[in-house]
């Protein structure tokens, strides 16, 4: 159903809606987590990796609508591309010039990072391309997210280490369960067991890993991200009127909350107080512009 002009929303937030900027908050925070995990480096380049990955994201997700014109004209008439707010032309155009100004960005940190933009730029594309068509879809939406990470480290001072490898496998056994609940969302019927205990990976690799050192600080973050996790199932599983939705929205900025378990809130308060921020930033975003 196409709007006419006055029902319109601005352009520019048309642009929001089909970049899903709700998530940038848990981009930022992988990038963030990589980096630490790595031992750090100049905050210049540090910017210049959360660039890069930001371009590669919004990019990715204008491809995903323009993916999906056919099926959101069918399914979803609200998006941006069948209400008639922006053109598919459009969106291809805006989707290739933004992955295209990512993986500039990220390519000219290094021959190691640019290689694994590359094949992250490959996946995100793999992963618009076939995401409604194959079962397996939530894998290669994991592999993103593990790219991006393995990506943020590889920029940093002590390049790709063990613990940034275990952490970007623990977020991706997360990205496989929060995408599973996903497809849920817009396919309905029930919810099975098994995703939802993907989500809680992150939460034992960080009692396997802090078991020494920060132990308060760990324990504390495990309890504030088991308690979130169970309060977005809640939404699903306890209750006789089931919002995925919620659920859904609650599980992407739980990413950061992830990402924070990995570094176990650093040896630093300022650490902890950033992802605690980008957190909240998503929460605040979600109320604007839809994270799905």
């Amino acid at each position: 159903m196409l709007l006419t002009q006055s029902q319109r929303q601005p352009y520019w937030r048309t642009l929001l809606i089909l970049g899903r900027v709700s998530n940038l908050p848990t981009v930022w925070s992988n990038c963030l987590a990589g980096w630490l995990l790595a031992e750090g480096g100049t905050v210049t380049r540090l910017i210049q990796l959360c660039v890069g990955a930001t371009f590669l994201y919004l990019g990715g997700m204008f491809l995903n609508d323009a993916f999906d014109a056919d099926f959101d004209q069918q399914h979803r008439q609200e998006r941006p591309i069948p209400s008639g707010a922006i053109t598919l032309d459009a969106v291809w155009r805006w989707g290739f010039i933004l992955l295209g100004a990512g993986a500039a960005a990220l390519i000219l940190l290094g021959v190691k990072t640019g290689l694994l933009s590359v094949l992250l730029l490959a996946c995100i594309l793999a992963y618009d391309a076939t995401h409604k068509l194959i079962a397996s879809a939530p894998i290669l939406m994991a592999g993103c997210r593990l790219l991006l990470y393995l990506t943020a480290a590889s920029s940093a001072a002590a390049g790709i280490t063990g613990l940034s490898i275990w952490s970007a496998l623990a977020l991706a056994a997360y990205i496989i369960g929060l995408s599973y609940l996903a497809r849920r969302e817009s396919t309905g019927g029930a919810i099975s067991l098994w995703p939802c205990l993907l989500l809680v990976v992150p939460l034992f690799l960080a009692l396997i890993v802090n078991g020494r050192g920060f132990e308060r600080t760990a324990m504390l973050l495990c309890m504030v991200f088991g308690l979130w996790t169970a309060r977005c199932l809640s939404h699903t599983l306890l209750t006789t009127k089931p919002n995925p939705g919620r659920a859904v929205a609650g599980l992407l900025a739980g990413i950061v909350l992830v990402d924070l378990l990995a570094v176990a809130g650093g040896d630093t308060i300022w650490i902890t107080a950033l992802f605690l921020l980008l957190f909240i930033g998503a929460l605040v975003l979600q109320r604007c512009v839809p994270a799905t």
